[in-house]
C-alpha cells in the first residue's frame, strides 16, 4: 500500500554536511564513509577555493544556515581555519565534527579565534577498551578525553556523538550523565544506518531499539538542563507522542527538527562535490563542480520526492507517518527504494484517525506580541522555525492564545539552563541581529 501525503513544509536550508577529506587517523567499524588512513586519502577532495565558493553559494540563500565541517577526519585539513574563518564572516555558523584526537589545547585556541561555534565529538563508551576497539586505535579513548578538557577549559561549545550498538547500548544512562558533567551542550545519540563500513556491525533488533527511544523520551525529562536527542530514528516521535499525547510539542513533525529532515532541511556536499539527502544517502543529484548547490538544493528530483512523499509499505498507511515518516536510507542501504518502508520499526499501522502535525490543518496558531515577534527575529535562522514551532505548541499546552517574551525566557531557561544558549561569533550576530535567544 501507498499514501501520499504534503504538508506545508519550508524548504529553508537549517543544515549542510560538508566531508572535507575521507583521510581519518582512525579506522571506525562503523565508518559510513569507510575512510581510509592518513596516506589514502582521495587525491580529488574539494580545494580550499572549492569549499569557499560553496560557502559564498550557501550564504547567498540568506537562510542562515549552519555548516558542520566533516570528514574523515576534518582536523587533517589544513585549512580548516581558513574555511571557518571564510564561513564565520559570511554570517554562517560553522562548527566540526571530530574524533577529538588532536584537539590539542593550542589547536582549541585556533579554532576558537577563526570563529568556530562549536564542535561535536565522537565518544562510544566510557570504557577505554571498548572505544579504542570499535574506533580501532590503541589511546584513542584517552586522546579524546584530552580534546574534550581543552575544549572545556577553553570555553569552546561541544557536544558528544554518541554511536549506538548492540555492544554499547547498555551505557546509555552512564553516557548521559558523563555528557551533563563534563559541560557537553547535548548528547546527540546516533541510531546506526548499515553503510560504508557500518554494514559488518551489529546492529539493535527493533525491539532493543524501541526500549532506547523509549529511555531517551524518559532521558529528556530527567535532564532538563541537557539535551539529550536521537539522530537517525524518526521513530523518536511517534514515541514521545503514545508517551504523552496531549502534550502539544509532541505533535511538531519531526520534519521540521527533530526527525528526518534529509533533503528538507538538510543536505550533504562529498569530499568529491557529490551532493546527497544525508550522509547515509548514497546516491548523488548533482555535483557542485559542474552544478551550483543553491540549484541542486531547489530543483533536485530526489529532493522533491522527499518533501512530499509518497511513502510504501507499512510507513505509508502508519497514522504517525506525518509526525515520523521513517528513515529514508535504512530501505535504501538494504537494497530497496527511497520510499519503501522502514523495517527497524516494530510499530504495526492502526485503523485510527491520521495524527496531524500542530498547524498542518490550520487550527488557530497563537498569535505573537510584537516584542516576541521582534525577539523572534533575531533567532539565527537555522534555528528559527523550530523555535517558533516549540514556542507555539508550549503556549497551545498552557491553552494560551498569545506567544509572549515570557514564555521564550522559559523555553530558553528550560532548554539551556544555566549555561544560555550557545555565543555566536561577531560575524554571525551580525548576520542574525544582536539578540540570540537559542534553540528552544
Amino acid at each position: 500500500m501507498t499514501l501520499e501525503f504534503k504538508d506545508s513544509i519550508t524548504t529553508e536550508l537549517s543544515l549542510l554536511a560538508i566531508n572535507l577529506t575521507r583521510r581519518c587517523n582512525l579506522a571506525c567499524a562503523h565508518c559510513y564513509l569507510d575512510a581510509k588512513t592518513l596516506h589514502q586519502g582521495d587525491a580529488d577532495e574539494l580545494s580550499t577555493t572549492e569549499v569557499q565558493t560553496l560557502l559564498d553559494d550557501v550564504a547567498a540563500l540568506g537562510q542562515g544556515t549552519m555548516v558542520v565541517l566533516t570528514g574523515g577526519e576534518p582536523l587533517l585539513r589544513r585549512d580548516l581555519e581558513t574555511l571557518i574563518r571564510h564561513g564565520s564572516g559570511l554570517g554562517l555558523p560553522m562548527v566540526i565534527g571530530t574524533n577529538a584526537m588532536l584537539l590539542s589545547e593550542r589547536r582549541v585556541r585556533s579554532l576558537k579565534s577563526a570563529g568556530v561555534l562549536g564542535l561535536g565529538i565522537s565518544l562510544d563508551s566510557l570504557d577505554p577498551r571498548y572505544h579504542d576497539r570499535f574506533r580501532g586505535y590503541a589511546g584513542a579513548w584517552a586522546k579524546t578525553m584530552a580534546g574534550i578538557e581543552h575544549c572545556r577549559r577553553d570555553g569552546v561549545d561541544f557536544q558528544l556523538h554518541f554511536s549506538v550498538t548492540d555492544g554499547n547500548a547498555h551505557e546509555l544512562p552512564s553516557m548521559i550523565g558523563f555528557a551533563q558533567s563534563c559541560g557537553a551542550r547535548s548528547l546527540n545519540v546516533f541510531f546506526l544506518v548499515c553503510v560504508g563500513r557500518a554494514k559488518s556491525v551489529l546492529d539493535l533488533t527493533p525491539e532493543r531499539y524501541e526500549t532506547m527511544l523509549i529511555e531517551l523520551v524518559e532521558a529528556q525529562a530527567n535532564y532538563p538542563d541537557l539535551i539529550v536527542r536521537p539522530r537517525c530514528a524518526p521513530h523518536y516521535k511517534r514515541i514521545a507522542y503514545q508517551l504523552q499525547s496531549q502534550a502539544a510539542i509532541n505533535r511538531i513533525s519531526g520534519r521540521e527538527g527533530d526527525g528526518c529532515i534529509a533533503g528538507i532541511h538538510y543536505a550533504r556536499v562529498n569530499h568529491r562535490g557529490g551532493v546527497t539527502a544525508c550522509p547515509y544517502i548514497e546516491q548523488e543529484v548533482g555535483n557542485i563542480r559542474n552544478t551550483a548547490f543553491s540549484s541542486l538544493w531547489i530543483d533536485a528530483e530526489d529532493f522533491a520526492r522527499l518533501r512530499s512523499p509518497t511513502l510504501g509499505g507499512k510507513c505509508g498507511a502508519c497514522e504517525y507517518r506525518m509526525l515520523c515518516g521513517g528513515c529514508r536510507a535504512r530501505p535504501l542501504a538494504k537494497g530497496g527504494g527511497l520510499m519503501d518502508a522502514d523495517d527497524l520499526c516494530t510499530h504495526e499501522p492502526q485503523e485510527r484517525m491520521l495524527v496531524h502535525p500542530i498547524g498542518s490543518l490550520g487550527d488557530g496558531a497563537p498569535r505573537w506580541s510584537p516584542d516576541a515577534q521582534q525577539r523572534l527575529s533575531r533567532v539565527p535562522a537555522f534555528l528559527r522555525a523550530m523555535v517558533k514551532k516549540r514556542a507555539e505548541a508550549y503556549v497551545t499546552g498552557l491553552g494560551e492564545d498569545r506567544v509572549t517574551c515570557r514564555h521564550l525566557s522559559h523555553l530558553v531557561a528550560a532548554r539551556f539552563g544555566s549555561a544560555g544558549p550557545p555565543k555566536l561569533s561577531e560575524n554571525e550576530k551580525g548576520a542574525t541581529s544582536k539578540c540570540v535567544p537559542g534553540k528552544v
